[in-house]
């Protein structure tokens, strides 16, 4: 593909699946590791071009990733031949000065705070897709009592900001089952948890996911990055599946959640072209029916995943 090359040209990596009731890609990309080249503004703005001449329609991110660096060079990166669908996340903000990088921001008047900055940094009128980061699944940060907040109030404060025209839809990230079934009336289009073949904890969460026709858009796809814990790359399994098919453990490990089920959308995220171009490979890899049962048989650890 030359370079200058539009996204409508290009085939979708991975196929095709819907998230808020449109047609995008089913290999998107995560913009959390972008924050990584806040030194090489350039390069960061060339990997996001390639990755939309490449075919991605919808990148993630968050105004918290860099404090507001990483939708900064999104608003930069978007040309207007690009037609890509930018999904955010808000319940943590930027805490530079603090024990972590963020801070957890649950109460109602934090989100709304948190969605203006979303839309100053992204320099749009309307976020297609906002994800409300709670503190029902997954290891988070600590947080205080405070940060304790009803999903009602929540909710209520994104329909009134969807009503008002400042998000289009509305998604979940770090959820339980029960969160998600009661936040259902509010019209849920995706849901984000920590899954991979190493932690199907939330099996019965995608299975709500597909029975109600809500993307399913697993954060750390390959396992954890905590050193100690599970990592699809290790598994030997899936080394042997890579090696046999001419692939890389990594490729293995997102094709496998594609496989697994339909309503999975990836949003894998590097600093790399050569990465990105290989995670965006990994939506052609196919598997036979024998190949696909060993990789099913891998046994599941038990999730334990850093902040997202």
């Amino acid at each position: 593909m030359t370079p200058g090359t539009t996204p409508a040209s290009a085939p979708r990596p991975g196929g095709t699946g819907l998230l808020a009731g449109r047609t995008v890609s089913r290999i998107g990309y995560g913009a959390m590791q972008l924050e990584r080249l806040h030194d090489d503004r350039p390069a960061a703005i060339s990997l996001l071009r390639r990755a939309f001449d490449l075919g991605v329609d919808h990148v993630d991110t968050a105004h918290f990733y860099g404090d507001g660096l990483v939708n900064d060079l999104i608003r930069e990166a978007l040309r207007p031949q690009d037609d890509v669908l930018v999904v955010t996340k808000v319940g943590a903000v930027s805490d530079p000065g603090g024990p972590f990088p963020m801070r957890v921001a649950q109460r109602p008047e934090e989100l709304r705070a948190s969605i203006e900055a979303e839309l100053t940094t992204l320099g749009m009128e309307q976020i297609p897709v906002v994800n409300l980061r709670r503190m029902d699944a997954g290891a988070t940060i600590p947080f205080p009592d405070d940060q304790v907040v009803d999903l009602d109030d929540q909710l209520a404060e994104l329909t009134a900001l969807r009503d008002a025209g400042k998000i289009d839809a509305i998604g979940l990230s770090s959820v339980s089952p029960d969160v998600l079934r009661r936040a259902l009336p509010a019209g849920i289009v995706c849901v984000q948890n920590p899954y991979s073949l190493v932690a199907r904890d939330d099996e019965d969460l995608l299975k709500l996911c597909t029975a109600e026709q809500i993307a399913w858009v697993p954060y750390f796809p390959l396992g954890s990055a905590i050193p100690g814990v599970a990592k699809v790359t290790d598994e030997p399994a899936v080394r042997a599946v890579a090696e046999r098919l001419g692939r890389s453990p990594a490729q293995v490990g997102l094709a496998w959640l594609l496989h697994h089920s339909p309503q999975t959308l990836l949003i894998p995220g590097t600093a790399t072209t050569s990465h990105l171009e290989a995670n965006l490979e990994a939506g052609a890899i196919t598997f036979d029916e024998e190949t696909l049962a060993a990789l099913d048989a891998i046994p599941a650890r038990p999730a334990a995943t850093p902040h997202h």
